[in-house]
Order: C-alpha cells, then sequence, then structure tokens
C-alpha cells in the first residue's frame, strides 16, 4: 500500500485544521439576540486569575493577557511547571503530535515485554483437534488464524523470544490445570503436606467430589482430604479413577432424581443438598511471620485467579502455642446466575476435559480515542458489560496505542469474541478484516485464555515511538546535546499537562474547592462556561445557567460530559432543587471527583519541585532532601489513603472525554479494593550532611500533600506549608468528614531517567504523511514510510521506555524547551512552515 493512503487514513479520522479554524471563527464571530449577548457577556467577566487557587501568587509570574478574555489559557507556569534540567542547552523547536502516528504508545507488562499487535487471525480454542496429516508444501501455506493459548511471535522479527504471557498460557492448558509455577510460588509458604492437599483440592474443582455410600459426608466428614483412591467420581472430574470404582449400582444412584434405588425422589434431593455443602479446606502450618501469611494471601489470590478464598485462623489453641497464625484455604462461594457475556461454563472447572478459563485477554490498537471510549464500544460490539473489560493502564487519546485487555467472557471463545468484534460475516469477509483497517480506531488480536482478569497498575510503563515534526535546532551538535542529556540526566518528574485538564476551568481549582468543602464553588466551577467546548455542551450550559430550564439543559448536555450530567440529574431527582451541592457531587463517579483532588495535589508538587531545582540545581541531593531509605525497595507510588496515585488518565469506567487524559502514565485507582494487598507506609528519611555521599539526584524524593507524609527539611519544607496555608489548608490536617477527600499523599522521585533511549533524524516533504507505522499497519503491508534524503523538513523520532509515573510529554519538554500544552502545540502547528507544503505529495 502507497503513503497516500496512510495520510488518507490520518485525513479521515482526524477532523480538518479548516473545521477547526471555522469553530474558532464561529466564537468569534458576534452572536445576534438576547442569547447571543448573555453569551458574550459571560464571557467577557470569565477571569482566569479569578479561578486559579491563592497560591499562585507564590509562583511570581508576570500577568499574561491569556489570563483574562474569552479564551483563557492555562500554561505550564499555571501548574508549577517552569524549570529545565538542560536550561544550558539551546533549545531545540518541535512539534508534538501532529499526526496520531507520532505518537505510538506500547504497554510494558509487569514481566517487562512491550505489548505489540501480533497476529490479526482469527484465533482457535485449543481443544479442538488438530490435522496432523502431513500435506504437500503448497498446501503448508500459513493460515490466518492463531492459537487462543499462545501468544504468537512477531511477525515483523525474524526471531521473537516467546513472551512469559506465552509461557503462562502453555503451562497453564487443560492438560496442565495445575503449572509448575504454581508449586515453585508456594513451596517456601507452605509445607509439604499443605501444598500437596492445596493441589488435590484445586484439581477436585469447586464442587466437592462425592464420597462412597460409608464415607461420612465432606471431606472424610472432617474437613481434611479424602485420599484420591477414596473419591467416587467420573472421567474428566480432574482425578484419575480406576474404571471398576464405578458401578453400576454407583451410576444408577446418580442417575436423574436418585434413580429407582433407595432414597428414590427424596434420596435425590437429600443428596444434592449434601453435594452442595463444601466442608473441604487445607490449614497451614502455624506462620510465625506476617509477612509470610501476607505473600501467601497474595500468592493464592494472584494464582488461582479469586478462585480460593484465604483466612487467618486465630481460633485454633495451636496459634498461640506455636507463636504463629495458620491460614485456611478454601473454594470460594460459587455466585449463581448468568452473567451479561453469556451463560458461564458451569460445572467445568480446572481438570475437566471440556474447562477453558473464565477471562480472555486481547491486544487492542487504539487510535484517537480515549481508552474507556474504546472500552465501552467494545462493550458495545462485543454484547458485554464494561464491568467485564479491564486493564492494566488507560492511555491517552491523541495517537495510536497498544496494551492488553481483559474480559470475563462467560460462555463466549476466542472465536465468538474475533467474529464479533471485527464484524465477520455481518458487516465483513474475512478477506476484508484481513486487509482493512479495524473500524472506527480499534483493532484487536492475539486472543488467548486465562485464569484471571486485569487491574489497574499491574504495569512496569509504556515504550514510545515520538516524532518531533519540523524540527530546528542551530546545528546538529545542539540536537546531540539536548537528546544526551536527556538520556544520560533525564527529566524533571512533573506531572504534565494532561493532569490539569484541557477545559477552560483549571482541573486543580475544582480539587481545592473539596478539600476545603467549598461544595458550592466546586459544582459552580464544573458547570459555568467553558470557552471553546462543542456548541451541544456549550448550548446545553446556556438552558441551565442562564434559562434554569433543567430538563432542555439534560436533553442537549452530552453524555460524554459526565460531571455536569451527574449534577443537573441529581438535580432533577429533587425536583428542580439546587441547594443540595454536596448531594449532587457525590453523583459524580468517586474516580472524576478524586480526579480533581489529585490534579490539586499535583500543582504543588510540581510547584515545590520547581522551587527545589531553581534553587539547588538537579545534580546532587541537599541537606533536608528526602529519601527511600536505602534497606527498602523503593515501594509502588501509593496514596497513603489507600489508593494506587491517579494520574492523568485514571478514568472512571463511565467517564469520557471530560476526564483529564494521560497519553504516557499510569498511576490509577485499582479497581479491586478486595484483591489489594495491606499497605505499609514506606520508610523515609529526611538527608544529613554526612548522607549526601551515599545518595543521589535520582534518589530524591518529594510528598504530595497529605496526613501521613513527611516535608522536606529546612526552608524548602517552610514554603510547601506555605502553599497550603495561602490555601487555606491545614499542612498537618487532611482528615474530612467526607472520607474520600481525606488525604494520606505520597511519595514521587523529582527526576526520571529514561530507559531504552535511541533517537535517529528523518527528512520529509509531505506533512501529512505518517512518518511511523502502527503495529496493524505493519501486518496489513502498508509501506514503510520514506526518509526522503532531500526532503525540505526535518523530523526528529525519539524511541523510550518510561516507568509508570512518568510522562512521556515532559521528556520531550526538557527536549524543546517548549510549552506542552495542547492549546500552545495546536498553534505551533497552524503557524508551522510545512504546512503549506500539505497534500502535496504525489497520489
Amino acid at each position: 500500500m502507497s503513503t497516500t493512503a496512510i495520510r488518507e487514513r490520518d485525513e479521515d479520522e482526524e477532523p480538518t485544521r479548516e473545521a477547526k479554524k471555522a469553530r474558532t471563527d464561529a466564537a468569534d464571530t458576534p452572536v445576534e439576540g438576547l442569547e447571543g449577548q448573555a453569551k458574550q457577556a459571560s464571557n467577557k467577566t470569565y477571569q482566569l486569575d479569578n479561578l486559579l487557587p491563592p497560591s499562585h501568587v507564590l509562583l511570581n509570574l508576570p500577568r499574561s493577557e491569556s489570563h483574562s478574555g474569552a479564551s483563557p489559557i492555562i500554561r505550564e507556569e499555571d501548574v508549577g511547571i517552569s524549570e529545565y534540567i538542560s536550561s544550558a542547552v539551546s533549545p531545540i523547536e518541535g512539534i508534538i503530535k501532529q499526526r496520531f502516528t507520532d505518537f505510538l504508545v506500547f504497554e510494558v507488562d509487569q514481566e517487562n515485554n512491550v505489548v505489540h499487535l501480533k497476529n490479526l487471525g482469527l484465533p482457535e480454542s485449543s481443544d479442538k483437534p488438530k490435522d496432523t496429516t502431513a500435506k504437500p508444501a503448497s498446501e503448508t501455506a500459513p493460515e490466518p488464524t492463531s492459537e487462543a493459548t499462545e501468544v504468537d511471535s512477531d511477525p515483523h522479527s525474524a526471531e521473537q523470544p516467546k513472551t512469559n504471557e506465552a509461557v503462562d498460557q502453555a503451562e497453564a492448558t487443560d492438560e496442565e490445570p495445575w503449572p509448575a509455577r504454581f508449586s515453585t510460588r508456594l513451596e517456601p509458604l507452605l509445607s509439604e503436606r499443605a501444598l500437596l492437599e492445596l493441589k488435590e483440592m484445586f484439581l477436585q474443582g469447586p464442587n466437592p467430589p462425592q464420597i462412597k455410600s460409608e464415607q461420612p459426608s465432606g471431606w472424610n466428614g472432617s474437613g481434611q482430604s479424602a485420599s484420591v483412591g477414596d473419591l467416587d467420581q467420573t472421567p474428566g472430574d480432574g482425578v484419575n479413577v480406576p474404571e471398576e470404582s464405578s458401578s453400576k449400582s454407583d451410576r444408577n444412584a446418580k442417575r436423574g432424581r436418585g434413580g429407582r434405588g433407595r432414597g428414590g425422589r427424596g434420596g435425590g434431593r437429600e443428596r444434592k443438598s449434601k453435594a452442595a455443602e463444601d466442608n473441604r479446606k487445607v490449614i497451614t502450618d502455624p506462620l510465625p511471620s506476617k509477612a509470610t501469611r501476607t505473600a501467601l494471601h497474595t500468592a493464592i489470590r494472584e494464582l488461582m485467579g479469586g478462585k480460593l478464598d484465604t483466612a487467618t485462623n486465630s481460633s485454633d489453641s495451636k496459634t498461640n502455642a506455636e507463636g504463629g497464625s495458620q491460614i485456611i484455604i478454601k473454594w470460594a462461594s460459587q455466585k449463581q446466575g448468568s452473567t451479561r457475556g453469556g451463560r458461564p461454563d458451569r460445572g467445568k472447572y480446572p481438570g475437566s476435559s471440556d474447562w477453558k478459563p473464565p477471562f480472555i485477554h486481547f491486544s487492542l490498537q487504539k487510535t484517537n480515542r480515549d481508552t474507556q471510549d474504546a472500552l465501552a464500544y467494545l462493550s458495545r460490539t462485543l454484547h458485554v458489560s464494561t464491568k467485564d473489560l479491564s486493564v492494566a493502564g488507560t492511555k491517552d487519546k491523541r495517537g495510536v496505542t497498544t496494551q492488553r485487555v481483559a474480559l470475563r467472557r462467560g460462555a463466549k471463545t476466542v472465536e465468538d469474541i474475533w467474529k464479533m468484534a471485527n464484524g465477520f460475516g455481518r458487516l465483513k469477509t474475512m478477506e476484508q478484516i484481513l486487509s482493512e483497517r479495524g473500524d472506527r480506531g480499534i483493532r484487536i488480536g492475539d486472543l488467548v485464555y486465562r485464569r484471571a482478569g486485569l487491574e489497574l497498575g499491574m504495569l512496569k510503563g509504556n515504550a514510545f515511538v515520538i516524532t518531533l515534526r519540523n524540527v530546528k535546532a542551530d546545528s546538529d551538535e545542539t540536537l546531540e546535546k539536548a537528546m544526551n542529556s536527556m538520556k544520560t540526566g533525564g527529566f524533571i518528574n512533573y506531572y504534565g499537562m494532561q493532569r490539569f485538564g484541557t477545559a477552560a476551568i483549571p482541573t486543580h481549582a475544582i480539587g481545592l474547592a473539596l478539600l476545603r468543602s467549598d461544595w458550592a464553588g466546586a459544582v459552580s466551577l464544573i458547570l459555568r462556561p467553558r470557552p471553546g467546548e462543542y456548541a451541544d455542551a456549550e448550548a446545553a450550559r446556556r438552558a441551565w445557567l442562564e434559562d434554569r430550564d433543567l430538563d432542555k439543559a439534560l436533553r442537549l448536555m452530552p453524555r460524554r460530559v459526565v460531571a455536569e450530567r451527574c449534577i443537573l440529574e441529581s438535580y432533577q431527582k429533587q425536583g428542580g432543587e439546587d441547594r443540595n451541592a454536596m448531594g449532587a457531587l457525590s453523583t459524580i463517579p468517586r474516580n472524576l471527583r478524586l480526579m480533581y483532588v489529585h490534579a490539586y495535589q499535583s500543582y504543588v508538587w510540581n510547584a515545590i519541585v520547581s522551587e527545589r531545582i531553581k534553587k539547588h540545581g538537579s545534580t546532587s541531593p541537599i541537606v533536608g532532601d528526602l529519601v527511600y531509605e536505602k534497606d527498602i525497595q523503593e515501594p509502588e507510588v501509593v496514596d497513603l489513603d489507600g489508593d494506587i496515585d491517579i494520574a492523568a488518565d485514571a478514568e472512571s469506567k463511565e467517564v469520557e472525554e471530560t476526564l483529564p487524559t494521560s497519553e504516557d502514565v499510569v498511576e490509577e485507582t485499582v479497581s479491586s479494593r478486595k484483591s489489594r494487598k495491606p499497605w505499609t507506609a514506606p520508610k523515609v528519611k529526611e538527608l544529613t550532611a554526612d548522607d549526601l555521599p551515599h545518595y543521589s539526584i535520582f534518589d530524591v524524593i518529594m510528598p504530595l500533600p497529605g496526613n501521613d507524609v513527611a516535608y522536606p527539611g529546612g526552608e524548602l519544607g517552610e514554603r510547601y506549608r506555605e502553599f497550603l496555608r495561602l490555601d487555606g489548608l491545614d499542612p498537618n490536617n487532611f482528615v474530612r468528614k467526607q472520607k474520600e477527600y481525606t488525604l494520606g499523599g505520597s511519595y514521587r522521585n523529582i527526576l526520571h531517567l529514561p530507559k531504552n533511549v535511541s533517537w535517529k533524524v528523518l527528512r520529509y516533504n509531505d506533512p501529512d504523511v505518517s512518518l511511523a507505522l502502527a503495529d496493524e499497519d505493519k501486518i496489513l503491508g502498508f509501506d514503510a514510510p520514506l526518509d526522503e534524503a532531500d526532503g525540505r523538513f526535518m523530523a526528529l523520532q525519539i524511541e523510550l521506555t518510561l516507568g509508570t509515573a512518568a510522562y512521556a510529554t515532559m521528556a520531550l519538554r526538557e527536549v524543546t524547551k517548549t510549552d506542552t500544552g495542547s492549546q500552545h502545540q495546536s498553534a505551533l502547528t497552524q503557524s508551522s512552515d510545512d504546512q503549506k507544503y500539505r497534500l502535496s505529495a504525489t497520489t
């Protein structure tokens, strides 16, 4: 396929610059009538300086005309982003995200594997018979299919090592329901006796095996395991049983409603009742170490996918006698009924011949779609609830991103999911599916069965391929200096502009109102006009704020504008009464409310880190800096209120475009509190002069405000407290009556050092031609972008890997010395001298 086709793809998916200009022009055009006059009056009274936190004055910023009028702009400086590490290196001009393919993001899983879309073909369930008959060479061409129990190797690489995910799948097949890794992880935690009992109980499945008539009910009636030879089971139940153990009388006893034998109908009901009672359990030896007990709880949960429950046996006398607590392990209670995803595989369990794991994992590539928006689309396409879909991290809207998704499948197979996702038979033929791009910027592949789902935070970071357009540097030497500085010295680990939203209302200002329990103020900020937003949302706001027409406002308000709709729907339920602001706010999804609060924390963190860098540099620690103590590993970035720190992409599943989105960071709220391991406060210390030789600048951390954090020592700590006091907050008390707004705080490294950094210079003529290919385009055979040696313009293509706590835009900012805000970048694109050559390539 030609590069022209690639160019046309981006043109189709991206709103044209002319359309954007038309909206801008329309916004600047005088509006006739009373409604237009009211709108203009509203815009004229909009003053951004009046909305920013009072502590904004401590940033000592010059007043800008952009801070008032109809189109206010929130700048990097307004959210505390002001310093550079390589300030002595000249700026490198360049435009970020001019095309979607200029920003490629690939998730890095917990085993450090970079997630790529590798196979688009129809998968096959592993239990299907395979034809092993030899075929002529002409008939052995690869089929467009992939095995559902194995991730295919990368078709673009001659040698691609098998990923840990593929190994995991290969071990956890139907033929081996107890993979070797189960024993490997549990052996240090369990005695040999307990491990054998656990394995036996797991292989028997969630339904207790029937016991011969001479045995009491349950597991030998004592809660302890019956030996395999004592069990009366049919083949396929996960245990190999001698043929003679299944006698005719035994079969009659199990037939129908009790068979013809003893008990009749009543006997059948009695046996059914006893079978439903599960007394099986494994009791460990006393475990004196709390760390060991915690590790065992975690291992059972993660390995068994939540199928087994664990609890501490504090009542046993051996607990006190031997100085430790025992852990009880048993099958979790089975929930009955069907799900929206389809009827579950009832009666099937690990070890049975037709059992398949309850989840399907697949790779998702999305283009110009929010993660939650993409999941909502998939839920409609696959006819499942959005609650059945989970991810390890959310990804940016503007770009092409690839990540793993987990689906609680119900009774659906990998073939079912693939066909529904691709519209097979209904909308597309197999040939079309394997030769055309996915619909609406969504493509899935590499489907496999898995035992457990995904939770937010289950990843190591993201790998990026970023292309800067229309790059200008005063020399090649300057470009090399800028890149090498970022590669070896890192960049300031600021929370990026996405953290604070793209709308005209500062997200962190709403967060401050919530922290101050100013409920009416928070509602006012959420509902007030936002210059530059789409016409439907703008009209809905006017219907409420000017006409007080609640029904009209709700009718016009788009569903993507979640917070506003929640507030207005709350007013509607109250008969139009709007005095209960706190109640209205409580209807907003919790993640979104916390997003506002965490935006304020991020603002303060950015501001104090800028003070630290400005006064003391970025090369070495100083007395008073905070670091994690050396005898512990650096912990996950966790809020002390129990949530993993929500970065700019931590979206509620109900939330779409109103949330500040992130392109490059995942520090989100874990979806299941039940599965979250107990939080323990990290040990930090304030550096003294004697400590300085033992730590580097990359060890230095800064707290996000909260109850359970230490502030830096000396002048910097006092400055921190000054920011909070000026905003009406007590630095030592973040406890609130509404517990969800009670902040524990957290820590974050002030610098971030990227990994696997490389770069190259490209030349191009047409700014609409992609300079990088997404995975889907590679598989479909699109031509690789050409590096035109005589091209008029220069691009800088950067590859790097970042951890979960870092923003790629902040790494690019270190190189370009340019504001990364979306409005500023849009202005750079429009004024770029390569734009007059758009669509000039020959077709």
